[in-house]
């Protein structure tokens, strides 16, 4: 299922008779400036562990997430005789391995939402393009979420409205990795290590409590209020405005209106 984006895509961009654009048009090549890129790559190993940690802070201050930031009776518990800092050390080496095992299979969602998508909402401005693209992601999931999947204490639409939450959220640092770089393969990657660390938040709760992830976690609010805000620094700032680089999809784009003149960008 997670290559139906990828596929609608290119249905789209044949439908569009723009079959031999679809390589550049969805950030498959090129890969861009090399220093660039390489440091996409990097932010995405490190943006979805940070998105995922914050969050259990956060929801234990607010007192929504069941947290035990003082003795860590999880983290020791499965840690055993390694202790806590090589065991974290282990982790940080298997979800690398594991992002870049999820990076095919998370491709095909990143092609079709960072890599096709989010170019052509660029037009519209920095909010509407990360709100459109979310809630777009996010209502794909529906029939799982439906079903109990990521919300299990979630009753109807409540559920399916917390994912798109979580998706304009996460998506948002996503699409900047695809604005950073003009590729869409940091996002693919970023995606795979963040589906290969939400497991890292149960280090964080108490033994033996429940944890409802429409509050909290990254799944929930309160882990959208830190990521939230640098999301607002970031629109403030123009960081997902598409580069000025001829190479990026989107200047193609933008020579291409009805009326021959370059769209609007906010």
């Amino acid at each position: 299922m997670m290559l139906t984006p990828a596929v609608a895509a290119l249905c789209m961009s044949l439908l569009q008779r723009r079959g031999k654009q679809f390589l550049k048009e969805s950030g498959l090549l090129p890969l861009g400036k090399p220093t660039r890129f390489l440091l996409a790559v990097l932010l995405a190993y490190l943006l979805p562990i940070v998105l995922i940690v914050q969050a259990p802070i956060i929801g234990t201050w607010l007192g929504v997430f069941p947290g035990d930031l003082n003795q860590f009776m999880v983290l020791n518990f499965v840690a055993g005789t390694d202790g806590p800092g090589r065991y974290l050390l282990g982790q940080a080496g298997i979800i690398l391995v594991a992002g870049l095992m999820n990076l095919i299979p998370a491709l095909g969602e990143e092609i079709g939402w960072r890599g096709w998508l989010w170019p052509k909402l660029q037009p519209i401005g920095q909010v509407p393009a990360i709100l459109i693209s979310g809630v777009i992601w996010g209502i794909w999931h529906a029939p799982l979420i439906l079903l109990g999947y990521n919300y299990p204490f979630a009753k109807g639409a409540w559920g399916l409205a917390a994912m798109c939450g979580m998706c304009i959220v996460v998506g948002a640092f996503f699409a900047w990795l695809r604005t950073f770089s003009g590729s869409v393969w940091p996002a693919a990657f970023a995606h795979g290590v963040f589906n290969a660390s939400v497991g890292l938040v149960s280090l964080f709760m108490m033994m033996g409590s429940m944890l409802d992830s429409t509050k909290a976690s990254i799944l929930g609010w309160s882990g959208w209020i830190l990521p939230g805000a640098v999301i607002l620094v970031m629109v403030l700032f123009g960081a997902f405005r598409a580069r000025t680089d001829p190479s990026y999809p989107q200047n193609e784009l933008k020579s291409t209106g009805s009326n021959g003149q370059g769209l609007s960008m906010d």
